[in-house]
């Protein structure tokens, strides 16, 4: 999607899929779960299918992972 297609500066309805996502309602961006802030929808690249959250970036998703309780305790 490109910014002339609609959805002009608006946070954009995400499906969250295995590898890809699926645009539900048109936007130019969505809302990191962990720092809020703001991720343009061509810079998505992490996210969580079991959460259905998108995240900034690699260290955004690890925190969300320990938060959820998805990770291993190590001692």
């Amino acid at each position: 999607m490109n910014r002339f297609e609609g959805g002009a500066n608006r946070e954009a309805r995400i499906r969250y899929l295995d590898g890809d996502f699926q645009i539900l309602m048109p936007g130019t961006h969505v809302i990191c779960a962990m720092t809020g802030r703001t991720i343009p929808l061509d810079e998505l690249r992490y996210w969580s299918v079991a959460r259905q959250e998108p995240y900034v970036d690699a260290t955004a998703s690890y925190e969300a992972e320990k938060r959820a309780g998805a990770l291993p305790v190590q001692r």
